[in-house]
C-alpha cells in the first residue's frame, strides 16, 4: 500500500484541532490483533448476521413495507442500532475486500432507503402505526437520537471506506429532521448522537450538526428529560455536564457522553470542556476503574458506583462500556497527545473488551466479572452443572454488534501524526503509511515486548518516529540499525528524530516482568488481595488450572507472583506458573470470633494463571483475578 492508496478512518475523528491527528494509513498484518480481526471476519460477522435475522431485526424493517405490518419483534425500541453497528463493521470488512457480507449489507441499506418516512424519520419501532408509542413521545427511553447516532456512524463509515453514499443520504435526511426538531430544546436519554453529529459535520461541512452536538452536551442536567424508573444521575442529567463531580450513572451513557463532549472540544476548542473532561477522567482512573479497565459496578442500573465501589464478583463492566471508554480515551489522546490515555485504552482493549468474546468468536459476555463463585449459576435457563458462560445472543444485543464494528476498525487506532512526526500508539504486526514515512512493524506483542520497525520509504529531511512506552515498561531500550540510542522516555513517549533512509531498522524492547498488583486501601472488596499482570495483560486463575486446591483457598505473596515462570499454551497464549499456598478450608461460621491462634498450616501447590480475556472458554468453573495475599 502506498501513501496514495490509504483508506480514511471511519470510526476515528478527523480534526485539525488537538495535539495530534488520526492517521488513515495503517493496517494490521499479523499477531493477536490480526487473529482477532480474522476471527471477526470469518466467525463473528456471519454469526451476528445469522442472529440478527433470527431475532427479527431485519424483519422489523421489512414489515414496514406491508399495509398491515405484523407486530414489532423484540422488547426494546432501539434494536435498529444493532443493524447499524453491524453495517459500520461491514463497511470496514467490505473495504478490505471481504465480500462475504455484501448481500446482507445491500439488503439492509436498501430496506432503510425504502422504509424511511417522507420527513426523514427512521425507527422501525416508532414507525409502526399500531405501535404503543409515537415518535418523540418518550425522549428518556425512546433512544431515537441514539438510533440516529449509530445510523450516522455506519453511514460515514460506508461513505469513507466504500465510497457508497446511499446510507449517508438516509442518515442526513434523518439528521436534518433532528436538527430542525431539536433546534431550541430537547435531548435523548441515551447519549450517542453527540459523537455522530460531530463526525457528520466533519464529513459534510454542515455546521448545524456540530452546533446541535454541542447543544446536546450542554442541555443535559437542566431538567429537560422526564425521569422514570431511575433518578437523574442515571442519565447524567442531575447537574450540567460541566459541573459533574465524577463519572456517574449508566456507564455506557457516561462514556458516550464524554466521548461526544471530547469531539465537540476538538472542533470548537472550548477549553472549559477539556478541563471538565480532564477532571472526570482523572477521578475515574483514580477511583472507579477495575484493574482490567472495566467500568461499572452496579447490575441494577448498569451503572458506575461510588468511588472505590469495585466488587469483583458483582463487576458489571459491560462490554459496550469498554468500547465507549476506548472511544473517549482515543479522543483525549487526540486532544492532548497524552500517552496515559493510550495506556488505559490498551488496558481496556486487551482485558475488559477482549473478554467479551469467546475464543471461537460466536458467544459473548454482556457483563464481565472479575470473580466467579464455585456455586454461581447463570441468571436464566441454568441447568444442573451450569451452562456455557458466554451466550450466542441477548434480548438486548447491544454488545455483539458493537464488538463487530470495533474489531473491524482497530487499524484506525495504531498510530497518529503531528507536524513532522508519526506517533505509534499500539504495537502489533502491521504497516503504517504517512506522507513522509512508510514503516512496517513486526512483533509478538502483547505476548512479548520486542518490537521491530523497518523503514520502507522515507522522504527527504528529518522526521520523528515517536514510540509509546507504556507506564509498566520500566527500562525500555531502543536501537537504530543495531546501535543503542541514548534517549529516555518523556511523558510516555520515546522520540527518534532524524533523517531516515529506506532500510533503517528500529528495535524497541519493552521489558515484561510479571507484576503483582494490590489495591487502594479504600477498595474494600480487594483489600489484602493480589492480582498478577504481565505487559498489558491482567491474569486470572480458573479452577481448571488449580487441580490441587479450590481457588478460594489459594494464597500467594508478592514474591510468589513476580517469580512466576512464563510459559505458552498450545494456542500461543502466555501463561504464568505460580507456586501458591493452599490453606485449609475456613470455619463454616460466617463471622467467627478470632482468638489469638497460630496461622493455619499451608501446602504449596502449583497453579497456572491465564490471561483474563481467555477465561470461561472451557466450561463453567470458579475463577478469580484477585487472590488472597499470604
Amino acid at each position: 500500500m502506498t501513501s496514495e492508496q490509504v483508506n480514511p478512518p471511519a470510526g476515528a475523528v478527523r480534526t485539525e484541532r488537538g495535539a495530534v491527528r488520526p492517521l488513515p494509513g495503517a493496517r494490521i498484518t499479523g499477531g493477536l490483533l490480526h487473529h482477532w480481526q480474522r476471527r471477526n471476519s470469518t466467525a463473528t460477522v456471519p454469526h451476528t448476521i445469522e442472529q440478527l435475522r433470527a431475532a427479527g431485526n431485519v424483519a422489523n424493517l421489512r414489515r414496514l413495507l406491508d399495509e398491515d405490518p405484523p407486530p414489532y419483534r423484540g422488547r426494546y425500541p432501539f434494536l435498529d442500532t444493532d443493524l447499524y453497528k453491524t453495517l459500520e463493521g461491514l463497511a470496514y470488512e467490505l473495504g478490505e475486500g471481504e465480500e462475504g457480507p455484501r448481500e446482507f449489507y445491500d439488503e439492509v441499506v436498501g430496506l432503510l432507503e425504502r422504509v424511511q418516512a417522507d420527513d426523514g424519520y427512521l425507527n422501525s419501532y416508532f414507525q409502526d402505526p399500531a405501535g404503543p408509542k409515537k415518535p418523540w413521545e418518550d425522549l428518556a427511553w425512546g433512544h431515537e437520537l441514539y438510533n440516529l447516532g449509530h445510523l450516522v456512524q455506519a453511514a460515514v463509515a460506508a461513505s469513507r471506506r466504500l465510497g457508497d453514499d446511499r446510507l449517508l443520504r438516509v442518515a442526513r435526511r434523518f439528521a436534518d429532521l433532528v436538527v430542525e426538531r431539536f433546534a431550541e430544546s430537547g435531548l435523548c436519554g441515551h447519549p450517542e448522537a453527540e459523537m455522530a453529529l460531530v463526525e457528520l459535520y466533519r464529513e459534510t461541512g454542515e455546521r448545524g450538526y456540530l452546533s446541535l452536538a454541542g447543544a446536546l452536551v450542554d442541555r443535559r442536567g437542566h431538567g429537560q428529560l422526564k425521569h422514570s424508573i431511575f433518578p437523574g444521575d442515571y442519565f447524567q442529567d442531575h447537574v450540567p455536564f460541566r459541573e459533574l463531580p465524577s463519572v456517574t450513572g449508566h456507564a455506557v451513557r457516561m462514556m458516550y457522553l464524554a466521548a461526544g463532549a471530547a469531539d465537540v472540544f476538538l472542533e470548537t476548542g472550548d477549553e472549559s470542556l477539556l478541563r471538565t473532561l480532564d477532571r472526570l477522567w482523572d477521578d475515574m482512573v483514580a477511583a472507579k476503574l477495575y484493574v482490567t479497565g472495566g467500568l461499572g459496578s452496579r447490575h441494577s442500573d448498569e451503572a458506575i458506583g461510588d468511588r472505590y465501589e469495585l466488587p469483583s464478583e458483582r463487576a458489571y463492566s459491560e462490554t459496550c462500556a469498554a468500547i465507549g471508554l476506548m472511544q473517549w480515551a482515543w479522543r483525549m489522546f487526540l486532544a492532548t497527545g497524552g500517552a496515559t490515555y493510550l495506556d488505559v485504552f490498551e488496558r481496556v482493549l486487551y482485558n475488559a473488551f477482549a473478554v467479551g468474546l469467546s475464543a471461537d468468536g460466536k458467544a459473548f459476555f454482556y457483563d464481565n466479572p472479575l470473580q466467579r463463585r464455585p456455586d454461581h449459576e447463570q441468571r436464566s435457563g441454568a441447568e444442573p452443572g451450569g451452562e456455557p458462560l458466554r451466550r450466542a445472543w441477548f434480548g438486548c444485543p447491544c454488545c455483539p454488534p458493537n464488538i463487530v464494528r470495533w474489531m473491524a476498525q482497530l487499524p484506525d487506532y495504531l498510530a497518529a501524526e503531528r507536524d513532522g512526526a508519526v506517533l505509534v500508539a499500539l504495537y502489533t504486526s502491521g504497516e503504517i503509511t504517512t506522507a513522509a514515512l512508510d514503516v512496517s512493524m513486526e512483533t509478538s506483542y502483547p505476548w512479548d515486548g520486542d518490537v521491530r520497525l523497518a523503514v520502507r520509504r522515507a522522504a527527504a529531511g528529518p522526521y520523528a518516529l515517536v514510540l509509546r512506552v507504556p507506564a509498566w515498561a520500566r527500562g525500555a531500550a531502543v536501537t537504530v540499525n543495531g546501535e543503542p540510542v541514548d534517549a529516555a522516555p518523556s511523558g510516555g513517549w520515546l522520540t527518534l528524530d532524524r533523517v531516515w533512509t529506506a532500510g533503517d531498522e528500529v528495535r524497541l524492547t519493552l521489558p515484561m516482568p510479571v507484576r503483582a498488583h494490590g489495591s487502594h486501601p479504600y477498595l474494600d472488596a480487594t483489600r489484602g488481595a493480589l492480582c498478577a499482570a504481565r505487559g498489558p495483560l491482567v491474569y486470572c486463575v480458573e479452577q481448571h488450572d488449580s487441580p490441587q486446591a479450590p481457588v478460594d483457598d489459594l494464597v500467594a505473596g508478592v514474591a510468589d507472583i513476580v517469580d512466576a515462570t512464563v510459559g505458552r499454551r498450545d494456542d500461543g497464549a502466555v501463561v504464568l506458573g505460580v507456586t501458591a499456598k493452599a490453606v485449609p478450608p475456613p470455619s463454616e461460621e460466617l463471622y467467627p470470633e478470632l482468638p489469638p491462634e497460630p496461622a493455619p498450616s499451608r501446602t504449596s501447590v502449583p497453579v497456572t494463571f491465564t490471561p483474563y480475556f481467555l477465561w470461561g472458554n472451557r466450561g463453567p468453573a470458579a475463577m478469580r483475578v484477585w487472590i488472597r495475599s499470604s
